[in-house]
């Protein structure tokens, strides 16, 4: 077992390295179900197969210790070397290699129960989402808000709650499902979404929209111009860039691409059953629905809430919309 644990555990070790150095494209919640799979197998050896056998000879060294005690006192000698407790203890003790999975399976199937069913941590790595959310903020996804779905396989297996225009929402990338983005849900099935001009319209009704002072970019160093926007029933602050062109250059082939219609000034697009149509706050610096298409149900993550740190700024550090 030592020789296949160390292969097992080598295994691992080699995934997660080659992973990090950009060998390989890493699953994380295949990696975490995997390490699950594993330990718990193990953990259920030790408790049935491993733990009584160890029990079993320390029990066989006590009464080998007494019984030998007990000729050895026949004989007149009356002190004995040797201490059965401490060898006791060192043959109940687990291996190095047990300690090593079934030791670990508490703890790997609390995150993957938390992971899969409850809360997800996610970093945002690009300022998609600016003003709503920062470059660096880690941040928390009710994964069970939208109805619970099977880990790797991300099959729906509750209803939860539709999203709703104005969600934050965490979902696979449609050409690169292996990615996880962030983005807005703007459109929902049946709704016609129009994005002329750089105003939002929705179903033929433009949406409230308030200019803001403008709003510094520390990483750009550029100021963009602010609004404030309601979506659904709870404003958000969003920017835009007078630098980028309203159009849309370089849209990517999508499924029911033929639903969108592009222009000088922008795309309507008709959002399929099933599918939503995402956008970043910053609009003009995101990678949206626009260029790629609506987002299937079966691609989401879940509903992003709460922002738990950002190191960079700990006033980051609460709930958003």
């Amino acid at each position: 077992m030592q020789v296949l644990t160390s292969l097992i555990l080598g295994a691992f070790a080699a995934y997660v390295g080659a992973w990090y150095f950009g060998s390989v494209e890493g699953n994380f919640a295949l990696l975490l179900f995997l390490a699950t799979v594993v330990t718990g197998l193990y953990w259920l050896a030790e408790r049935f197969y491993f733990l009584p056998q160890r029990q079993m000879a320390a029990i066989a060294l006590e009464a080998n210790a007494i019984k030998r005690n007990d000729e050895l006192s026949k004989l007149g000698i009356a002190k004995l070397d040797g201490n059965v407790s401490e060898a006791q203890k060192n043959i109940l003790a687990q291996p190095w290699w047990l300690d090593w999975t079934a030791g670990l399976f508490p703890v790997i199937i609390g995150v993957f129960i938390l992971r899969s069913f409850l809360f997800e941590p996610f970093k945002i790595p690009s300022g998609s989402m600016i003003p709503t959310l920062m470059v660096g903020d880690l941040i928390l996804v009710n994964k069970f808000h939208y109805g619970l779905r099977l880990p790797v396989l991300n099959t729906k297996i509750t209803e939860g709650t539709p999203p709703q225009r104005g969600d934050v929402m965490v979902f696979r990338y449609p050409p690169k499902p292996s990615l996880d983005y962030i983005k807005r849900v703007v459109g929902v099935p049946g709704d016609e979404v129009a994005y002329l001009n750089k105003r939002l319209t929705i179903n033929g009704q433009s949406l409230k929209t308030d200019a803001l002072p403008e709003f510094f970019d520390e990483d750009a160093m550029r100021y963009f111009k602010q609004f404030e926007e309601t979506l659904g029933d709870k404003p958000h602050r969003l920017l835009n860039d007078d630098g980028r062109p309203a159009f849309v250059p370089g849209a990517d082939e999508f499924e029911f691409k033929s639903n969108c219609s592009y222009h000088i000034e922008g795309v309507v697009c008709k959002v399929p059953a099933g599918h939503y149509f995402m956008m970043g706050d910053n609009r003009d610096n995101s990678l949206a629905s626009r260029y790629w298409g609506c987002v299937p149900d079966k691609n989401i993550v879940g509903k992003a809430f709460f922002v738990w740190m950002n190191f960079g700024s700990l006033k980051r550090i609460g709930s958003f919309n």
